[in-house]
């Protein structure tokens, strides 16, 4: 079982940038998609970024195409997600997890487990 801790959020301003971190350890990191997730108060966890396993691919949610950038270090267990021109529908608890299979590239909330304890990220206006 692999085990993600997430750090890097904290409260911003609008158009501010953030850049989150997810350390991993635990299973052989580097045959796993990794992706993000976060929750906002009310609603459902919803898909952001997932990166391949190789870190060949990546995908995003519409809503911040353009604006996120997810990357992995294979070597150092770590996922990172960049997030420029936040805004505040961005605010959020931003969770990393791991892909339940090895070698596959899905995004589907339920592919996913090993989930951390996530990190608050506030956007204000």
């Amino acid at each position: 079982q692999v085990q993600v801790v997430e750090s890097g959020g904290g409260l911003v301003q609008a158009g501010d940038s953030l850049r989150l971190s997810c350390a991993a350890s635990g299973r052989t990191f580097s045959i796993y998609t990794m992706a993000w997730f976060r929750q906002a108060p009310g609603k459902e966890r919803e898909f952001v970024a997932a990166v391949s396993w190789s870190g060949a691919g990546t995908y995003y949610a519409d809503a911040v195409k353009g604006r996120f950038t997810v990357s992995r270090d294979n070597a150092k267990n770590t996922v990172f997600l960049q997030m420029n021109s936040l805004k505040p529908e961005d605010t959020a608890v931003y969770y990393c997890a791991a892909h339940k299979l090895r070698y596959s590239v899905t995004w589907e909330k339920t592919d996913f487990g090993s989930w951390g304890q996530g990190t608050q990220v506030t956007v204000s206006s």
